[in-house]
């Protein structure tokens, strides 16, 4: 999206849930889907006189975090009192971090259109999760909401970035760039669908060349990467028509309607001072050592930039196959496996980007939750390799394997799909399919070259299928060729 007259800067607050067995400052299990409020304790429900108790995973996860994104880790951070009411806040303050946040000052690099692009980490800080408002119907038009206090006390890391993005597309970039590092590193699933990784996106607008920045506008409620750049590119064009209406631009929380593809104001942006920050007198300061920070550090596992690198140098992937690999953990470790046992990376990459990808965004499924596993995929490669089936029977084979789990040996006896490649089995039904066709003989001996594609097809559709293309060229060939 391109603003003639004027320039997008946009920043990113990205809450991820972290992946412990239990709550930040209680026991209480962090699993999703349970009943509402079965999932609840006096601590995370904020009763007069319960006492948190740090979860130490969580520090460890925010470490391992700041690390992987290039940032300085504090030696001392302390929690401190959000103060704000709300339904879904049962204690009117969270726990969060303000002037002494566990991680500061890193970066993220993206792929941008003008090459790589390295976008600021302002901070990386750990707080609480408020419970949730089940809304009914959306949340601009709802006459009630519940609470359910299950997610009350998860905890979570806030990652904000500078304001160094410039269009929609580069923001769903970091984000994307942003959730691969984090499903790498295994601090939490990321699932946005499930709430545990949550975008909000500070936006404003300023005239090209102006260095000042715009009023800003913070847009709430994006569950998904292509609701984060159609919301950004709504509110460019709105911000940009009011001011060529010569009006201001209002500092205010708004909210991502899906249904109308469009954001409403919910309230006017509060500031810092509004919520009355001060340090929690229940927790005391976190004390971070270099021989903590060193440990995990040496325990950082392979990261996506390194791992694209390794696969366009090793196997000689296009750049292209490499981002797609290294999108999460599971997707290369599945190609890494099949590789072990398959020598040609850019025939197991195909298949994986290609039959593989289109059946799991089609059930909206993660690579880790299919019935096919590497071995698998590799023995149905090399059942086409072995000529028994073709790469048109494949993908048939493929949609069976993933639809029933089963081998693709297994498949190929039930369904009687083994190719027929035996010549002298071919021979008489070429010669049948030449003598049923003598114009489109003719056209071929007349240099019409298209015209073996449609004797092949015959062949095939008498063989249903099961022929050896490339053997039911040569014979063609043959026959056609003779004088």
């Amino acid at each position: 999206m391109v603003l003639p007259n004027y320039e997008a800067v946009i920043g990113l607050e990205v809450h991820v849930e972290l992946k412990t067995q239990s709550k930040i400052f209680c026991s209480c299990s962090t699993a999703f889907g349970a009943e509402p409020n079965t999932q609840v304790c006096p601590v995370c429900a904020g009763m007069p006189g319960a006492l948190p108790v740090l979860n130490r995973q969580v520090v460890e996860f925010a470490i391992k975090t700041g690390l992987a994104l290039n940032c300085e880790i504090a030696g001392m951070s302390k929690y401190d009192r959000k103060n704000y009411f709300y339904p879904d806040l049962p204690k009117a303050y969270q726990v969060s971090q303000y002037d002494q946040p566990i991680c500061r000052t890193g970066y993220l690099e993206i792929e941008a259109e003008e090459g790589k692009k390295r976008i600021g980490i302002n901070r990386v800080h750990i707080e609480e999760d408020a419970g949730k408002l089940i809304h009914q119907g959306a949340i601009t038009t709802s006459s009630y909401s519940l609470v359910d206090l299950n997610r009350s006390g998860v905890p979570l890391l806030e990652i904000v970035s500078e304001p160094d993005l410039r269009t929609p597309r580069e923001a769903c970039l970091y984000l994307e760039k942003l959730r691969s590092v984090l499903l790498f590193l295994g601090v939490s699933d990321c699932k946005m669908e499930e709430g545990s990784l949550r975008c909000d996106a500070n936006i404003s607008i300023r005239p090209r060349g102006e260095t000042r920045l715009g009023t800003k506008a913070e847009i709430k409620n994006m569950n998904s990467f292509r609701s984060l750049e159609r919301a950004l590119e709504y509110e460019l064009t709105r911000q940009m028509e009011v001011l060529e209406d010569g009006e201001e631009v209002v500092q205010e929380t708004r909210t991502w309607d899906e249904g109308q593809q469009a954001t409403f104001s919910m309230r006017s942006k509060e500031e810092a001072d509004d919520y009355r920050y001060f340090p929690d007198p229940d927790l005391v300061p976190v004390v971070v050592d270099q021989e903590w920070v060193q440990r995990v550090r040496e325990s950082l596992p392979e990261l996506p930039d390194a791992a694209r690198q390794r696969l366009m140098e090793q196997y000689e992937l296009p750049a292209y196959d490499a981002g797609v690999l290294t999108m999460t953990r599971d997707t290369l470790d599945f190609f890494d496996e099949c590789i072990r046992h398959y020598d040609d990376a850019k025939v197991v990459s195909n298949w994986i980007m290609g039959e593989m990808s289109r059946l799991l965004n089609q059930h909206n499924l993660e690579i880790s939750a299919s019935q096919v596993s590497p071995s698998a995929l590799v023995r149905m490669l090399r059942l086409i390799d072995e000529g028994t089936i073709s790469g048109k029977m494949a993908k048939t084979v493929f949609e069976e394997m993933f639809t029933t789990g089963k081998e693709p040996d297994v498949i190929v006896k039930e369904k009687g799909m083994t190719q027929i490649s035996d010549e002298s089995a071919l021979e008489p039904l070429v010669v049948q399919v030449l003598e049923a066709n003598p114009e489109v003989v003719e056209d071929y001996r007349g240099g019409k070259t298209k015209a073996l594609g449609f004797l092949v097809g015959q062949v095939m559709k008498a063989t249903r299928g099961q022929a050896n293309p490339k053997l039911v060229n040569q014979i063609l060939k043959r026959h056609l060729d003779k004088s």
